[in-house]
């Protein structure tokens, strides 16, 4: 049954700090095995920092946070077993410009693996071919399109094939035509693969399509949780804010620091 699956992410009145700033206060959030969760926001509004939370980097001052139904262990290498566990694709793709295609995407699988040269090769052709750039194996960052690069980070990023994607920003510095091919390939990777995926970005009508929850993060908390039919209903005024992009509303442009916690 579905209902006994327990949750890749459950996060329970967490409250997350930087520098003893409070950034996100009382977040409650579950993520669905086989979902697609979009976590949306304006700028500067905390989708960065929860995203620290959810790879270790960050630990919440207060709330329960859990992976794969346990807390995120504090050991390094309890922590590394982890991460192994979670594919992050980055804004700026971060591929490495004096590796080619192919070597970019066996990266992973040379630092954490102990599988022989041939099998390796194998895995990367069918990572590559799996985001449509198997033909591309032998070229160099440098010489690839910005909807290309972001295809190739995302093949490395399920080169240790992680059940849970997380991806930040996506849609970061492409046209639309790139954007509408990025997100129906994270869409198909999820169904094919039965991943699990969260989507940090502010691009809400490319990334509403493929949802199957979406969390508005504002001043410092959650703003709303529903199915993207429930978010484009609703009359919220910062939820209208935010979606319209009316300058002036419940969510200050020129927001002040966050008082320090007590």
């Amino acid at each position: 049954m579905a209902s006994e699956v327990a949750p890749v992410v459950q996060l329970s009145g967490v409250r997350i700090e930087r520098g003893g700033r409070a950034i996100l206060r009382d977040v409650s959030l579950t993520v669905p095995a086989g979902s697609i969760t979009a976590v949306l926001g304006p700028s500067g509004s905390g989708k960065s920092t929860l995203l620290a939370a959810l790879t270790g980097e960050l630990r919440p001052v207060a709330g329960s946070l859990q992976l794969f139904g346990a807390p995120i262990p504090h050991g390094q290498r309890a922590l590394l077993e982890l991460r192994k566990r979670m594919g992050v694709l980055l804004q700026g793709n971060g591929l490495l410009t004096d590796l080619s295609v192919a070597e970019n995407v066996e990266l992973p699988l040379r630092t954490h693996t102990r599988l022989p040269v041939p099998l390796r090769q194998q895995l990367v052709r069918m990572k590559l071919n799996a985001v449509g750039l198997l033909a591309a194996a032998d070229a160099w960052p440098r010489e690839l399109s910005g909807g290309m690069a972001r295809r190739v980070a995302l093949a490395r990023a399920l080169a240790l094939d992680p059940p849970l994607m997380i991806y930040d920003e996506p849609l970061t510095g492409l046209d639309p035509i790139a954007s509408g091919v990025i997100m129906e390939l994270i869409a198909r990777l999820n169904r094919s693969l039965g991943l699990s995926s969260i989507i940090v970005s502010h691009h809400v009508h490319e990334t509403l399509p493929i949802c199957d929850q979406v969390i508005v993060i504002a001043n410092g908390g959650i703003v709303f949780a529903g199915s993207p039919a429930q978010l484009q209903a609703s009359s919220d005024p910062l939820v209208r804010q935010f979606l319209d992009g009316q300058p002036d509303g419940p969510i200050p442009f020129d927001a002040a620091p966050r008082a320090r916690s007590a």
